[in-house]
Parts: structure tokens; sequence; C-alpha cells
């Protein structure tokens, strides 16, 4: 009696295998050399691989974002510490009154408006922070300049583009944290673009070096659009 179940599994199972073969490069690429820990869905998060629901304006429909990385938040620490200081300020008018001339009325509104200054200036240095990102994707680098509500520069390379990228991680702070830069020179418009105090700048190197090999694959097999 022949074996019927068994002819059914292995032509199921030739079926699956030219399924697969069959998807689309852009599902498959990367993920098996990229598992690395710190995968972060935070949107808050400074490095992100394959970050969910993050997409931008000149995301093309099949390009998929591999990192979206942000200044390293121990960057912050400097914004912080001059808000500290300013939101401290008025409690020392009592030891130098400085506007004692002033009715008590404009002295409470001067406060007010002080803080109001201190205010717009912690709100403008976390936009900046949160907005400043670099995205890397499976066909290019972006890096996206926050400069006010209304003005942003942004400025992209594709990756078959990259000539050389350098990690860069100096001092005793950088070292410990594990943050630093990471200098991509490319063949592009823009010949090179810093990623300025990102997290865990060896990893975004060696992905963005894999992802260069990928590609340049990618051309030998004529899988290129």
């Amino acid at each position: 009696m022949p074996d019927i179940f068994v002819a059914n599994e292995q032509e199921n199972k030739k079926e699956n295998s030219q399924e697969v073969d069959k998807k689309p490069f852009k599902e498959q690429k990367g993920t098996a050399r990229h598992n690395l820990s710190g995968h972060s869905h935070n949107p808050f998060s400074a490095f992100s691989y394959y970050p969910d629901r993050a997409n931008f304006v000149t995301q093309d429909p099949d390009e998929k974002i591999v990192l979206l990385l942000r200044k390293h938040p121990i960057s912050n620490l400097r914004w912080i510490f001059i808000a500290a200081l300013l939101i401290i300020a008025p409690f020392f008018l009592t030891a130098f009154p400085i506007i004692d001339f002033l009715p008590v009325r404009f002295q409470t509104i001067t406060i007010l408006f002080w803080y109001l200054l201190v205010v717009t200036f912690i709100f403008e240095q976390f936009l900046n922070w949160f907005f400043n990102v670099y995205i890397v994707t499976d066909e290019r680098i972006i890096d996206v300049d926050f400069v006010n509500l209304v003005y942003r520069e942004i400025s992209d390379a594709n990756i078959d583009q990259i000539q050389d990228v350098t990690a860069q991680m100096g001092g005793a702070i950088r070292t410990v944290v594990n943050y630093g830069d990471v200098i991509i020179q490319t063949a592009a418009e823009v010949p090179k673009i810093e990623l300025e105090e990102v997290p865990y700048p060896d990893r975004v190197s060696r992905i963005l070096r894999d992802l260069r090999i990928e590609e340049e694959q990618e051309k030998l097999e004529g899988r290129v659009r």
C-alpha cells in the first residue's frame, strides 16, 4: 500500500519551502545577523532596534527602519543642571534683593515671567533631544536636525554609498555608560554623517557594516530594485 500520507507531507514541506523562498528579500534582510540585546519599544528610547510603530515622512512603502537613535539620555544632564539653577534662582532674591524697588504685585509678575522662561527653556531642550534623531533603514541613513517647531533639516545617504564607518568612544564617562560618536564617510552629496553621543556605538557601526555587505550581496545577486 503506498505511503500516501508520507508523500503528502513531503509535498507540503516542499511547498512551504518554496513559499519561504518567494518571500520578499526585504522581509528576510538582517533578521539573522542583527539579533541584539537592548531591543526597546519605548518611544523615548535612545536606541531602538526595529522599533514598533515608527515611521517618517519620506519613508518608502517597503522600507523598514532598522535603528532609531537619539543622543544618550545622559547628554541631557547639562541642560537639566542649568534648568535646576534657574528654578532655584528666585529663592536667592531674599538674600540679594534685586527687585525690591518694584511693588509687590510687579515682583510676583516678574517671578512668574521668570518661571515661564524657564519652562520654555526646558521644553525647547527636550524637543531638541526628542526630535533630533538618526534613522537607519535597510536602504539608507537619515540625519534629522530639529532646529525649531517650523524648521528642520534632513540629510540622507544610501547604504551602498557608505565608504567607512568609525566608532569613537573616549573618556571615562563615555566608556562606563557606553555611548559615543559614529562617523560615517559616504559617497553621497553629504560626504560625512555624524551620529553624535549615541548609545552602543560599536553595535551601531557593526549593524551599518552588515547592512552595507547585504546591500552589496543584493547587487551581486540582482535583487536591487
